[in-house]
């Protein structure tokens, strides 16, 4: 912990079906679930749901959220997302240019243009405690945003007609994963923390 700040960051590996939370009525385990002693006013920066994996940020520093997603400069999310079927050259287009996804109503949005590469099963995957059979046709992805609407990416496999079975939040700008295993968390220095998302006015 930085000594000279009264603000906490921490990073966590969110397992499967757990919610992006510390209370609630859902019957879900939480935040609160976790092996670890998170300190009061402890908060969620850009939650995850409750079928999503991999990276969260929790931070006791309330203008963080803003920082990171309400400032001039878009900050990149990467996700590794395995999809039912084999994506075709002509979906990945797709996907890479932009596709009309539901926001509300008969209200659609068209995605902002992104990187998205066909990629190996990662051998190192953090282990969730479940897979998809191997021997059913999938495609592993890697895909990086820099916006972040709400489940666009479960939305964006289904405008190219692919099912997303497993969703891995691994980075968020310089921010990774690294090693932590689902459930895991660690502390970072506030110095560290801003550096590795390059947001450089936050003091």
């Amino acid at each position: 912990m930085n000594k000279t700040s009264q603000h906490r960051y921490f990073l966590v590996n969110k397992p499967f079906n757990m919610l992006s939370q510390f209370i609630g009525t859902e019957g879900l385990p939480m935040l609160s679930d976790l092996s670890f002693h998170f300190p009061e006013g402890t908060h969620c920066i850009g939650r995850l749901d409750n079928k999503s994996e991999g990276l969260l940020l929790l931070t006791t520093n309330k203008k963080v959220t803003k920082l990171l997603f309400q400032g001039e400069i878009p900050h990149e999310r990467k996700y590794l997302v395995q999809v039912y079927k084999v994506v075709s050259p002509e979906s990945l287009q797709a996907l890479r240019t932009g596709v009309a996804i539901p926001v509300t109503g008969d209200l659609h949005y068209i995605t902002a243009p992104c990187q998205v590469d066909i990629v190996q099963k990662p051998e190192h995957l953090f282990q969730s405690g479940w897979e998809y059979p191997d021997d059913r046709p999938h495609t592993w992805l890697l895909i990086s945003l820099t916006e972040g609407k709400f489940r666009q990416i479960r939305k964006m496999m289904k405008a190219i007609h692919h099912h997303c079975q497993r969703l891995i939040r691994v980075s968020i700008e310089d921010l990774t994963l690294e090693n932590l295993q689902p459930g895991e968390v660690r502390e970072i220095q506030e110095e560290e923390f801003f550096s590795k998302l390059r947001i450089t006015n936050w003091q």
